[in-house]
């Protein structure tokens, strides 16, 4: 089977060193061993890392460290899915002050990754946005791009 390509979006940084987040924070450690075992292949964006540099600086440390204690790859933003995260804008998908979460959408889909792994309830890991992105990116002559929180792929103990 092949390895499969994965976006991490901004919240997996915070929730994995936000311990007070209880079994969403264990599923995000679990989600990053998993990383680290080489199951999957890791980005994030330079989305992200504007977004992390927002927190105070000692949480800003602990998460951007993350990025390469688990070598995970930065991709950079691009004229390409900026155009996207605009169309998911006008079409109403994400709504036009959470814009950068349909750009984390857009990086993943135009850099053809597999999944995007997120904790963002609102505007990213939903019913809505799942079907209508999906729709919106073979329109635009890409693939549907699974989303997805890490509880809902790492591996349990017995599996």
């Amino acid at each position: 089977m092949r390895k499969l390509i994965v976006y991490l979006e901004t919240t997996l940084f915070n929730f994995y060193v936000d311990e007070d987040r209880g079994f969403a924070h264990d599923s995000t450690i679990s989600f990053f061993n998993e990383v680290a075992t080489g199951k999957y292949e890791a980005y994030t964006s330079a989305v992200v890392i504007e977004e992390l540099a927002k927190a105070p600086p000692e949480k800003y440390e602990k998460m951007s460290n993350l990025i390469q204690q688990y070598s995970i790859s930065i991709l950079a933003l691009n004229d390409e899915a900026d155009r996207l995260a605009d169309v998911y804008v006008t079409e109403g998908i994400i709504p036009s002050k959470y814009r950068i979460d349909g750009l984390h959408i857009a990086l993943a889909t135009v850099n053809e990754l597999d999944i995007i792994i997120s904790m963002n309830f609102e505007h990213i890991v939903k019913r809505k946005t799942k079907l209508l992105t999906g729709t919106i990116n073979t329109l635009n002559g890409y693939r549907a791009i699974e989303i997805f929180n890490p509880m809902e792929v790492i591996e349990n103990e017995n599996d």
